[in-house]
C-alpha cells in the first residue's frame, strides 16, 4: 500500500496536475464554469415548468428555459477562444476570436428553416446537444488565433494608426476560420456536425452503461482523494451530463419517458438525487462519525466541517483528513464503485426509484430536499436512505482504524512529553 501511495503521490498526481493546469484544458473548463449562472437559472425554469402541468393558463416556463439553458453551446463557442486569448496574453484578439468561433459554430450546426419559412435558431444543438461541437469550434478557432496572434501586415514603425492596423491584421485569422467553415461545410457538404458527434457518441453511451457509470464515479473519487479537483473532468463530463438531462426533459415533455429510455447518469442524479450526500464521495456520514469520535482532533474537525457538508461542500474535510490518507482514501474509492452500482440496480434494472427528468444543477441544496425536487417521490427518498446507509457501512471500519491510530499517536506524543 505504501508503494502505491508513493507512486500516486510522486508520479501520477504531478502528471494529473500538469494536465489540470494546461492552458487549453483550463480555457475549456473556465468557459463551461462561466456558463453556470445560465445553467442554474435554466434549472429554476425547469422546476417551475412543473406548474404548467397544473396551471395551463400560466405562461410556459419552457420559453425562458430555452433562452438560458437552451443557448448554452452558443456561450461556450464564444468563451473558449476568448479565454484562451486571455491566458495566452493576446487580449487584443479575444473578442475577435470569440466572434469568429461563434460564426464557425453556426456554420457547422447549419440552423434549420422554421415552419414559417424563415431561418430559425431553434436548433437543438444551440443547447446542451451541441456542447461538443462548440468545444471543437472553440479549439479550432483558438488554435488559428494563437498561430496568427502576433502576425501583422505592417512593419513596427508604420505610420498607420494602431487601431487601423489591428482591424486589418484581424482579417486574416477571421477569414481562415470563416472560409474553413464555408468551404468544408457549405461547399463540400461535409457534415462536420454529425462527424464530431459520432466521435463523442461512444463516450455518451459508455457513461450511461453500468460499467461507465461506475468508472466515471470511481475516477471522481480517485482523483479527489489525491486532492485533485473533479473539475479537471469538466470538459469531458459536462457536455455528456447536460445532453443526457436535456434528452430526459424532451422525453418527459413528449410523455414517452420510461426507466428503459431515460438517461441515468446526469448531474441531477449524481449531485442532487442519490449519490454525493455532503459532497463527492458521500462524506456526510463520515462527518457524523467524526463529530462523535473519541479523538478530540477528529471531533473538532467534524464539527468545523458540518455546516459546509450539509450544503455539499466537503473540501475542508477532504483536504483536512481524506487526501493522501490511506485509511480514508480506500473507502472513498469504494463509494465511487458501490453507490453507483446500487443506484443503477434500483433505477434501471429494478425500477424502484425514478430517474430524474428535471434539470437541477443547484448541487448546494441539502439532501433530501434536492432528492424530493428532482424525483418528487417517496421511493426516491428511500433509495437515498439506502445509499446513505451503505455509505456509512463502508466508512465505519476505516474510520475506526483511523480513529484508533489518531488516539495512539496522541498518547505517544503525551508520553514523549
Amino acid at each position: 500500500m505504501k508503494s502505491l501511495i508513493n507512486w500516486l503521490q510522486n508520479s501520477f498526481s504531478p502528471k494529473m496536475n500538469k494536465v489540470n493546469n494546461n492552458v487549453w484544458v483550463v480555457s475549456i473548463k473556465d468557459s463551461i464554469m462561466q456558463t453556470l449562472p445560465f445553467i442554474f437559472l435554466g434549472s429554476v425554469f425547469c422546476l417551475l415548468a412543473i406548474l404548467n402541468n397544473y396551471f395551463p393558463k400560466l405562461p410556459s416556463f419552457w420559453t425562458p428555459f430555452g433562452w438560458t439553458m437552451g443557448k448554452i453551446s452558443l456561450f461556450v463557442a464564444f468563451l473558449i477562444p476568448f479565454n484562451l486569448m486571455e491566458k495566452k496574453r493576446l487580449r487584443k484578439q479575444r473578442f475577435i476570436a470569440g466572434m469568429s468561433s461563434l460564426i464557425l459554430f453556426l456554420i457547422v450546426i447549419s440552423p434549420q428553416v422554421e415552419a414559417d419559412k424563415i431561418i430559425g435558431f431553434g436548433h437543438s444543438s444551440l443547447g446542451a446537444g451541441g456542447m461538443f461541437i462548440a468545444i471543437f469550434c472553440g479549439i479550432f478557432t483558438g488554435y488559428i488565433m494563437s498561430l496568427l496572434g502576433k502576425f501583422s501586415f505592417f512593419k513596427q514603425d508604420s505610420s498607420i494608426p494602431d487601431f487601423v492596423r489591428a482591424w486589418f491584421d484581424a482579417m486574416l485569422p477571421i477569414a481562415i476560420v470563416v472560409c474553413t467553415g464555408w468551404i468544408v461545410v457549405l461547399l463540400f457538404r461535409v457534415d462536420l456536425y454529425n462527424i464530431v458527434l459520432s466521435i463523442f457518441m461512444p463516450l455518451s453511451k459508455f457513461v450511461e452503461s453500468p460499467f461507465g457509470f461506475i468508472a466515471i464515479m470511481f475516477i471522481y473519487c480517485f482523483l479527489y482523494s489525491m486532492g485533485i479537483s473533479s473539475w479537471v473532468l469538466t470538459p469531458v463530463t459536462s457536455p455528456v451530463f447536460l445532453a443526457a438531462i436535456t434528452a430526459n426533459i424532451a422525453l418527459a415533455k413528449a410523455g414517452t419517458a420510461s426507466a428503459a429510455n431515460l438517461n441515468l447518469v446526469t448531474s441531477s442524479t449524481i449531485y442532487s438525487a442519490y449519490l454525493w450526500v455532503g459532497g463527492i464521495g458521500c462524506t456526510l456520514p463520515l462527518i457524523a462519525m467524526f463529530i462523535r469520535s473519541r479523538s478530540q482532533k477528529l471531533s473538532s474537525l467534524g464539527k468545523a466541517c458540518l455546516v459546509p457538508s450539509i450544503f455539499n461542500i466537503n473540501e475542508p474535510l477532504v483536504f483536512g483528513a481524506i487526501a493522501w490518507n490511506p485509511y480514508l482514501m480506500i473507502p472513498m474509492w469504494l463509494q465511487g464503485i458501490i453507490l453507483p452500482l446500487t443506484t443503477y440496480i434500483f433505477t434501471k434494472i429494478i425500477p424502484f426509484a425514478p430517474i430524474p427528468k428535471i434539470q437541477f444543477e443547484m448541487w448546494y441544496c441539502p439532501f433530501p430536499l434536492s432528492t424530493w425536487f428532482t424525483t418528487g417521490t417517496i421511493t426516491g427518498i428511500i433509495l437515498l436512505a439506502i445509499n446513505i446507509a451503505i455509505s456509512a457501512t463502508i466508512w465505519y471500519p476505516f474510520f475506526k482504524a483511523y480513529e484508533t491510530q489518531e488516539i495512539k499517536a496522541l498518547q505517544s506524543q503525551k508520553a514523549d512529553e
